[in-house]
């Protein structure tokens, strides 16, 4: 009878959860849910904060929707989720077990996610350099700690222990009473050195910070603990991945060899492939380089070009469409639209309209937005226009990471995956196009199913 690996994605809009069957790595089932847990700002701050209620019960519901036969045979359970953002908690009533089969938040703050633009740019060059290769953001753990350091201190005092929202999870599975980190998570917070792989905290102690909210950190891959009660038919004592990067595992998840690039065109649009086992990053950020190196597995690193601007352009393109209709009194969905201007596009395999797509600007270059050249009367016709928004796209991820990166870095396949690229021909043709390489899709990149993948490889 086969045994299971249970992988839990925490991701920014829903929760994931897939059975990964530990002879032939196959998903044996899955479920995924919304989890609607935005919380509108009234601050007038830019937060972005989640309710940390509804996103375990939304995770217990997902689990609960899984075969129970399989839940009992789990032999490990895996998280990752979305980075950079922040939890706080008191590890003593952290949660509630009284329910038995399953676990609710208690006495947490809400979460303060990776989109959270409250620290502004002002604010961020106020803070010390830090120790690092990369550079601190808005959103990030350690940044948001900052802010409340300066602007509501009495906020942190009422919490002993910090992490993301999948540690989090794995700290009340296990019942620890810290939190335990990857370097994956713990280099989305800042101020973290991936080459020593140890917090800033001479620095940090030296602003002021509160040392004792900085996470314990574990290697990548490696276990948390055990699971302190039976969960959803998962037996108690049942060993728990220490959290990791849902970038990282939905890498993990579709690059089969060393020779693969994975580009994820979703949302937004990321590159990246594998740096040498013996790549060194920077001493210090890079701010302008469109090029960053993330923490992987084995002491490794990801060269990833990560643009704000992908799928999101082509829905904006879209909506905008769909407004001016509706001003017109004409009515279309947005669905019907899109198949209708993607058909549009495939009967117009060329055009020397050019887009440049960077309507949100870019991490290394957040002022150089949008724009439309070599506008003639013949080429103003919609399949033109999306043929040249899809080509735009493309053309910006490589002008962050260049096929002669690619090609200098050994890649000689790329791998494609995501959902815009899933639902749109135009956009494929377009990859197929702009890299002189092998290109293979069905890979889908999936955070849940790589999380599984790696324990599964590591058990």
């Amino acid at each position: 009878m086969s045994d299971f690996i249970l992988g839990l994605d925490v991701g920014t809009t829903s929760v994931k959860a897939v059975l990964l069957e530990t002879g032939c790595r196959a998903v044996a089932a899955s479920q995924a849910l919304p989890t609607v847990s935005d919380l509108p700002d009234h601050s007038g701050i830019k937060a972005k904060e989640q309710d940390t209620g509804r996103i375990i019960d939304t995770l217990n519901r997902c689990i609960g929707l899984l075969p129970g036969d399989k839940l009992q045979r789990v032999r490990c359970v895996g998280l990752t989720g979305q980075m950079h953002g922040i939890l706080l908690w008191r590890p003593e009533s952290g949660c509630d077990w009284s329910n038995r089969d399953f676990f609710t938040a208690k006495h947490t703050s809400q979460l303060i996610t990776w989109q959270d633009g409250r620290c502004s740019s002002d604010f961020l060059s106020s803070l010390p350099k830090p120790d690092s290769h990369l550079s601190v953001s808005t959103g990030f753990g350690s940044a948001t700690i900052f802010w409340y350091m300066k602007n509501k201190p009495e906020f942190l005092e009422d919490f002993t222990v910090a992490g993301t929202i999948q540690d989090y999870v794995v700290s009340m599975l296990c019942g620890l009473d810290g939190c335990v980190m990857t370097p994956q998570n713990a280099a989305s917070w800042g101020f973290f050195n991936t080459s020593s792989n140890q917090w800033n905290e001479n620095i940090l102690k030296g602003a002021g910070f509160p040392l004792h909210l900085l996470p314990q950190c574990v290697p990548s891959g490696s276990l948390a603990g055990r699971t302190r009660s039976q969960w959803h038919g998962i037996p108690a004592g049942t060993p728990v991945g220490a959290a990791l990067g849902d970038f990282q595992c939905s890498v993990y998840s579709c690059m089969s060899a060393r020779t693969d690039a994975v580009l994820n065109i979703s949302t937004s649009a990321q590159l990246t492939f594998a740096m040498p086992a013996d790549f060194n990053p920077p001493d210090s950020p890079q701010p302008v380089s469109s090029i960053s190196y993330f923490p992987y597995f084995d002491s490794m690193y990801l060269a990833v070009a990560a643009s704000l601007n992908g799928g999101n352009v082509l829905a904006t393109f879209v909506e905008m469409l769909t407004s001016w209709m509706r001003e017109l009194g004409a009515e279309l969905s947005d669905s019907c639209l899109y198949e209708k201007l993607i058909h549009c596009a495939l009967n117009q395999q060329t055009s020397d309209l050019r887009v440049s797509p960077t309507i949100l600007g870019e991490r290394h270059n957040p002022l150089c937005l949008g724009h439309v050249t070599n506008i003639s009367t013949s080429n103003l016709s919609l399949g033109h226009v999306i043929r040249a928004l899809c080509r735009g796209v493309l053309d910006n991820i490589t002008s962050m990471m260049p096929v002669g990166c690619l090609q200098q870095a050994g890649v000689s396949r790329i791998v494609g995956s995501g959902s815009a690229l899933a639902r749109n021909e135009v956009l494929r043709q377009e990859v197929e196009k702009a890299f002189p390489l092998q290109v293979v899709y069905g890979q889908n990149a999936d955070s849940a199913v790589g999380v599984a993948m790696v324990l599964c490889d590591r058990l």
